[in-house]
């Protein structure tokens, strides 16, 4: 899958339908010839391209004036050195200069993929599954070296990249820029495509026409953001879902970032990614490290569809850890929306059995459990039960659950801290902040420093108290903040611009050893629904809350620019209470309930309350997920219609065998006397005759005809209207 010409010293990626190459230039760069649909050839030299420029493009050596670092294709470039591009690092030496000049020193191919200390990456069970490519750069001056990591994979159309770098002097060095990637593409006629939203509206898709200059996106927040997400694709002129060359790119990580593309004045496109370089300094000394987060690059020529997908089955199957990574999930229901802070053991009860009438598998206890959390001003960080609401603890209400043949789980916020609580009043110094300034708050709390080792400690003695002490089998980890006054009071002055960093180390170290303890429990990321919804945190907990938003309207946008790099068995997705508590929107039961069937299933109201007809809906609905459920967590997904270019939302799941298929269909507002038209399936297989037996055309359709005819547009009456589908192959 790696081959080196030790005459060209061109290197050789090749990764399913996909081949990446490199070069080692005679003076010793990196150089970038090609990443796409993969090519046969075994005479690669004809990449390597150079042309003489004018004067304000540099020569290193003036033996070749055709060659400038300011015009090369690089793989990880330096600012500085005569390249005017932006750099993928940057080291601050002992004299204050920040030239480096990294050549390359040597190369390792072996088999496998190597762990990333401390960081979550895509991993392998069997080293024939893959193969690594190590190159080692050395900047003679200072004896520091870089490591770059390829990984390309056996059976998942994906490489992944990530760099160490690493202080081999005797000197200390301050690193002061350490992406993960760079990659100088030949030509810039792409579009930029990316997730970008806020709280209740995250990860809307937004796509723009590269131009000459700097695009990009970030985040400063402390977390991958509701704001921005982790992940850019460049989609060439026209792309659509099916057709079209996509490159994409996703960081795994958890905190801040950026991701960007340098247009240069010859049509290069420079992409890259990593670690936001702003506030951010890493002290180097003598014999120490830094590895940079992992990247997760898919090249697609099936439009975004296809680099959806390829996204999708590495991260199912090679991100996601555990029990759960192969189980289905239950269908749960949540008391939140129902009770908020307000509840008793009696309340909680009621919900209980009516969730058992319902078909429904798990019950979620949400926040006010503990101290004494009546409201959101205290007690965060105090993980006692509170015995004026559970008179029995958590052992009489999980006792009542499990009577009703349901599993039980529990909401926490472990890194948060209220100003209001026993923690805080014992340890002031725990949360992040700077000496003399003052600790800003939102939703009246403070962030946790887990750069300590103590607080660290604190976490995981506490959330596994509570997890030993009732047979507990879910939790939904929750972060309602970003950071701000980004300080340690355990870090001297030249480390605290390392805070924000080793503050996801130690949030990492706390994930690997909570879920590991407890294997059989199933953990659900949230950060106020979606604001940290990344590859990182799904490598600790399988699956996240996609929004705090629950309206089904809201969440045809939301779900379906998640699905662009995220897999559906990663989105929760709930059916609440009308008027929306979020918009006040009023939607029908089935609609609210088609829009949440597409991701793991679950109620997030009082069931108790419901009519006799609403509950025949719901135990339908439930009887239905059961049903689709194999092939909406760990099928292939299909997008018809986008929510953002027009009336209409429509997506699809197809099982592996191409079999079975599942379908949602969704009208936002109605129009009067509209037209007749058709939308046309796809993943199916064109040779087999599938029955549609259940969706408002019954019958039986070729797989062509459903492909390339398609079916008739639904008819409704009323606006926010929806119905499914389901297909099953004849044998």
């Amino acid at each position: 899958m790696i081959t080196y010409n030790e005459a060209t010293r061109i290197f050789h990626l090749r990764s399913l339908d996909t081949s990446y190459i490199l070069k080692v230039t005679d003076q010793g760069n990196l150089a970038h010839l090609y990443w796409g649909r993969a090519i046969s050839d075994t005479d690669l030299s004809h990449l390597y391209k150079r042309m003489i420029r004018p004067s304000f493009t540099p020569n290193p050596d003036l033996n070749e004036l055709d060659y400038s670092l300011d015009t090369l294709q690089q793989e990880l470039p330096a600012y500085g050195n005569s390249d005017f591009r932006t750099p993928a690092y940057q080291f601050q030496l002992p004299n204050g200069s920040t030239v480096t000049n990294f050549l390359y020193e040597s190369h390792e191919i072996v088999a496998g993929k190597p762990q990333l200390q401390g960081l979550p990456a895509v991993y392998v069970e069997a080293t024939d599954e893959a193969q690594t490519l190590l190159i080692t750069l050395r900047d003679e001056l200072t004896n520091a070296a870089i490591v770059l990591t390829y990984t390309v994979f056996r059976d998942y159309a994906a490489i992944t990249r990530s760099v160490q770098y690493r202080n081999d002097g005797s000197e200390v060095l301050n690193l002061t820029r350490a992406l993960s990637m760079s990659v100088d593409l030949p030509a810039y006629n792409y579009e930029m495509l990316h997730l970008s939203g806020t709280w209740i509206r995250e990860r809307h898709v937004h796509r723009r026409k590269l131009e000459p200059g700097m695009q990009s996106i970030e985040s400063r927040r402390g977390a991958s953001s509701h704001a921005q997400n982790p992940f850019l694709a460049l989609v060439s002129e026209g792309a659509t879902e099916q057709v079209g060359d996509v490159y994409g790119i996703n960081l795994v990580y958890s905190g801040n970032f950026i991701a960007g593309v340098e247009v240069d004045p010859y049509h290069h496109s420079r992409l890259f990614m990593g670690i936001n370089p702003f506030d951010f300094n890493w002290k180097l000394e003598a014999g120490e490290s830094f590895q940079a987060p992992e990247v997760v690059m898919v090249h697609s020529y099936e439009g975004i569809g296809g680099m959806s997908r390829r996204f999708h089955d590495l991260y199912r199957k090679r991100l996601i850890r555990g029990q759960f990574r192969d189980q289905v999930r239950p269908i749960l229901v949540n008391n939140w929306e129902a009770t908020y802070f307000d509840f008793n053991e009696q309340k909680l009860e009621k919900i209980v059995k009516a969730g058992k009438e319902l078909g429904i598998e798990l019950f979620v206890l949400d926040d006010g459990w503990f101290g004494k959390r009546n409201d959101d001003t205290t007690s965060l960080g105090d993980w006692v039960v509170d015995t004026d609401k559970l008179p029995n603890g958590l052992h009489g209400i999980v006792s009542k659950v499990r009577e009703q043949e349901m599993q039980f789980g529990l909401w926490f916020e472990p890194e948060m801290v209220s100003p209001e609580s026993e923690l805080y009043r014992q340890h002031p110094d725990w949360c992040l902040h700077v000496e003399g300034r003052r600790r800003t708050q939102a939703r009246q709390q403070l962030v946790l420093d887990l750069s300590r080792q103590d607080v660290q400690n604190y976490i995981i003695s506490a959330v596994s108290d509570i997890l030993a002490s009732a047979p507990i089998t879910y939790v939904k980890w929750d972060m309602n903040r970003n950071m701000t006054e980004i300080g340690s009071a355990l870090l001297p002055a030249d480390r605290q611009r390392e805070t924000a960093h080793r503050y996801m180390l130690g949030l990492y170290h706390v994930l690997e050893s909570i879920t590991s303890a407890f294997p059989h429990v199933l953990f659900e990321s949230c950060s106020g629904g979606g604001g940290r919804f990344d590859a990182g945190m799904l490598y600790y907990m399988p699956q996240t809350w996609t929004s705090d938003n629950s309206d089904a309207i809201s969440r045809l946008k939301i779900q379906y620019g998640t699905s662009i790099v995220y897999p559906v068995s990663s989105m929760g997705a709930h059916v609440s209470a009308v008027p929306n508590h979020q918009v006040n929107r009023v939607t029908s039961l089935l609609t609210r309930g088609n829009v949440a069937l597409s991701g793991n299933f679950g109620y997030e109201l009082d069931l108790s309350t419901f009519t006799d007809e609403e509950k025949e809906l719901v135990k339908y609905q439930v009887e239905l997920y059961k049903q689709i459920r194999p092939i909406v967590q760990f099928g292939d997904f299909y997008r018809l219609l986008s929510p953002f270019e027009g009336n209409d939302t429509a997506w699809m799941f197809v099982s592996k065998d191409k079999n079975e298929a599942f379908v949602v269909y969704v009208k936002v507002l109605q129009e009067p006397n509209g037209a007749i038209g058709r939308f046309r399936l796809q993943g199916l297989d064109p040779d087999k005759v599938y029955e549609v037996f259940e969706g408002q055309d019954k019958g039986e359709y070729s797989g062509s005809h459903l492909l390339y005819a398609g079916l008739a547009i639904p008819r409704f009456y009323g606006d926010f209207q929806s119905c499914v589908y389901r297909l099953k192959a004849k044998q």
